[in-house]
């Protein structure tokens, strides 16, 4: 044991040569007064605030600019439903960016066609119910009299509205709303414009993005890049042009029995329900069925529940006759995958994903489809969904099955082998 001084440390002899001994360490491996910083640790620190700063800088740009990458996808995937036509006229000798303009306008067309006759339709709806107004008020003040044998009067009801404060806060705020409403309506247009603007780059000029995203690719990078893309403008293309013949039938079939119920304005509320129905997902059958059935009320109420019925019978009559037949092969996914897809994409953009998560998800589904591995099913009754006999016998097996196991009485040669038997 080393000797130790009086208070209580271990005494330190001289080295025989004379020398003092190194010093050793503090204990716990804390650094002495005169310690230097390793260093390497001030770099570190500016190396951490410095992607801190980058991370925030990234953050609050993507922020500022998610409308904007928003308006670009919207624009890709537009140009991606184009792409075929510009394809196939371009293959024909037209110039790309001509061939891009025409399909543009041709679109343009048909929309300001539609925004039109609609708007016409809603006009004169919306003059032909104002004008109609008091009928139907005194309509419903006879029957509530009628019935509750109450003593209103049109007069009564009329100046209690005007009369109200609900009225007049109503009135003031949609007279301070004006401008909000004409700010958001130039937002809109040009939101609009953007869109439009991108998506012609976009389709006029793929081949040269296509070839300017592989140039930067290795060849094997390449290949699939370019399968990609394909995939996505075919299914994109498809799953355009299928709802828009599915909108076509639609509409058609609708005209017909509005033009049977003699509904006015026919024309304008079947070419409503066709695009309303087929290119909003989830609640467009609701919103296209419930303009026509408002106007056929105004007509017959009668005329209301024939037309709530018949969207109800077609619809049925699309999701399991027509669109299987339509898209088959153009997007088949299955309909809780598209129903969980839409939802998904209206949570992560709102309206914009709920449009665009159909073909994306049948891309990406076609696109892995490419890349997994299948294997052939085995002949199992199970996987057909019928029941294995062999696993799960019957009744009528499992008595069979008793009976042979039970005691044999009253047979020769077997008395007294019963239960109970004496010899």
């Amino acid at each position: 044991m080393a000797p130790t001084d009086e208070t209580g440390q271990a005494t330190r002899h001289p080295s025989p040569s004379g020398t003092t001994p190194p010093t050793e360490p503090p204990a716990g491996g804390s650094a002495g007064p005169g310690a230097r910083m390793p260093r390497w640790l001030p770099r570190a620190m500016v190396l951490a605030l410095a992607l801190i700063a980058v991370f925030q800088l990234g953050s609050w740009a993507f922020h500022q600019l998610t409308g904007l990458l928003i308006n670009i996808l919207i624009a890709f995937f537009l140009a991606l439903a184009i792409e075929p036509a510009v394809s196939w006229m371009s293959g024909r000798g037209m110039r790309r960016g001509l061939a891009t303009f025409l399909v543009f306008l041709a679109v343009l067309i048909a929309a300001a066609g539609f925004v039109t006759l609609l708007g016409s339709m809603l006009a004169g709806q919306i003059i032909k119910m104002v004008e109609d107004f008091p009928d139907y008020l005194d309509a419903v003040i006879n029957w509530v009299n009628g019935h509750f044998h109450t003593e209103l009067r049109r007069v009564d009801i009329q100046e209690g509205l005007l009369r109200s404060d609900w009225l007049r806060n109503y009135v003031q705020n949609s007279a301070t709303g004006v401008l909000d409403v004409s700010a958001q309506v130039l937002g809109g247009l040009f939101q609009l414009l953007t869109i439009l603007l991108f998506s012609f780059y976009f389709a006029a000029d793929g081949p040269r993005l296509r070839r300017a995203l592989c140039s930067v690719l290795p060849p094997a990078r390449q290949a699939e890049v370019l399968r990609a893309w394909e995939i996505a403008v075919d299914k994109t293309g498809g799953y355009l042009y299928s709802r828009g013949l599915m909108a076509l039938i639609s509409g058609i079939a609708h005209y017909v029995l509005l033009e049977v119920l003699e509904v006015p304005y026919a024309p304008a509320l079947a070419v409503w329900v066709g695009l309303v129905s087929q290119f909003i997902p989830t609640i467009g059958t609701y919103l296209a069925g419930a303009l026509p059935m408002l106007i056929a009320f105004t007509v017959n109420p009668w005329y209301a529940l024939w037309v709530l019925i018949f969207v109800v019978v077609y619809q049925q009559f699309e999701n399991y006759v027509l669109q299987p037949k339509l898209t088959s092969k153009t997007v088949d996914i299955h309909p809780a995958v598209a129903f969980g897809s839409v939802i998904a994409g209206t949570a992560l953009l709102g309206a914009v994903g709920a449009l665009i998560a159909i073909p994306a998800v049948a891309t990406l589904q076609a696109f892995l489809g490419a890349y997994v591995r299948r294997y052939d099913v085995t002949d199992d009754p199970r996987v057909h969904g019928r029941p294995n006999r062999r696993a799960a016998p019957g009744s009528s097996t499992r008595l069979r099955k008793l009976w042979a196991r039970r005691p044999e009485r009253g047979r020769p040669g077997t008395e007294g082998t019963g239960d109970g038997g004496s010899s």
